[in-house]
């Protein structure tokens, strides 16, 4: 394969994995597994999610269900409260923030900010961490996410761990 038809070929798939939907159905509420790697995807129960915040879907979404944006970093260019048609995460926050596809994307925009919004997981981590530690919601890592295989083994884990008096380097 060439070179200028692989580069065709790899930015044709950073394209579709940019706008591949990161939330699938679940059966009562979301997964969100377009970033599961080390961890799997999280059951997200959106309804209970919707009943704490007492519908105020802004909390989440911003400024794209149609209510204006409480984000300082947005509000100055989104003042407008105008309901977008896709209003998940990954529709603004790319999964692949720093791949050269993305950054040829946005170089035309204006706006700086939209060159240094967060990606995709730091987005979900801001908005989710920062409202569980203001509401006693759970912030550890495997109280949302549980391990994968992947994970176990990057992190030394499970399976994966150093078996018990197996050359600890400490001289024993």
């Amino acid at each position: 394969m060439g070179f200028r038809r692989g580069k065709i070929i790899g930015l044709a798939a950073a394209a579709v994995l940019a706008i591949s939907p990161p939330l699938v159905s679940a059966a009562d509420g979301l997964l969100i597994d377009s970033l599961s790697e080390l961890y799997q995807g999280v059951d997200f129960d959106h309804d209970m999610h919707i009943e704490v915040l007492e519908e105020d879907c802004s909390q989440c979404h911003h400024h794209t269900v149609g209510v204006a944006t409480k984000n300082p970093a947005c509000v100055s260019c989104h003042r407008q409260a105008v309901e977008v048609e896709d209003p998940t995460c990954g529709s603004c926050h790319a999964a692949e923030p720093f791949t050269a596809a993305e950054m040829s994307r946005t170089e035309g925009i204006p706006h700086i900010n939209h060159r240094i919004k967060p990606g995709l997981k730091a987005a979900y981590h801001l908005n989710c961490m920062g409202c569980h530690q203001q509401m006693g919601g759970p912030v550890g890592c495997q109280d949302c996410h549980a391990m994968t295989d992947a994970g176990e083994k990057y992190y030394h884990t499970g399976a994966h761990a150093p078996k018990p008096g197996a050359g600890s380097g400490h001289g024993h």
